[in-house]
């Protein structure tokens, strides 16, 4: 019976988890840099008093880099169920993917309740962000500019200039959004 290990990928996974460049580890570990790099893409093996001395640089013992699971990849795709609530009340935020560690886009469908809106404080944050309405009517300020939105009306901005959202209509206000970078 053959057991296969993915040491390159694994190898990644533990530098990069304790915040070590390939350079930074190699230095390290008093190895080159593209003797990492090879490693790691699966291109050559290191024998394992290599590995230990490697590993011995990140600290790691052998025992819990091979017992070590790395993270899978998140799935590309998100059931309508799938999606994460980090809304409460009268606006509902539905966020696309259960975390943002680590990712540069935020992506939710919002929906928000006849007269509900995002306060009298307008917003501020570095960024971007834009969106699509969906459904019901959408009251969009940004700079103290005004305007009502309605399904397949779209909004982007730079997220530092002061926003505010509220639904004006007398049903819900739905919309997808995306913001970069994450800002809840």
């Amino acid at each position: 019976m053959s057991l296969s290990v993915d040491i390159g990928s694994r190898l990644r996974h533990v530098r990069e988890a304790v915040g070590l460049s390939q350079r930074q580890l190699a230095k390290r570990a008093g190895i080159t840099n593209s003797t990492v790099s090879l490693i790691e893409a699966n291109r050559t093996n290191p024998s394992v008093g290599a590995l230990k001395r490697i590993l011995d640089a990140v600290p790691i013992g052998l025992a819990e880099f091979f017992a070590f699971e790395p993270e899978r990849e998140p799935s590309p795709f998100h059931r309508a169920a799938e999606l994460v609530e980090i809304g409460k009340g009268a606006i509902s935020y539905r966020q696309v993917g259960r975390t943002m560690a680590g990712r540069q886009l935020q992506i939710l469908f919002e929906c928000y309740q006849p007269g509900a809106d995002t306060g009298r404080i307008p917003l501020s944050h570095e960024g971007e962000e834009g969106g699509v309405i969906i459904a019901g009517l959408l009251e969009v300020t940004v700079d103290g500019e005004r305007r009502v939105l309605g399904p397949g009306d779209a909004y982007s901005f730079a997220s530092r200039r002061p926003h505010r959202f509220r639904c004006v209509g007398d049903k819900p206000a739905q919309l997808v959004s995306a913001c970069t970078p994450p800002s809840f």
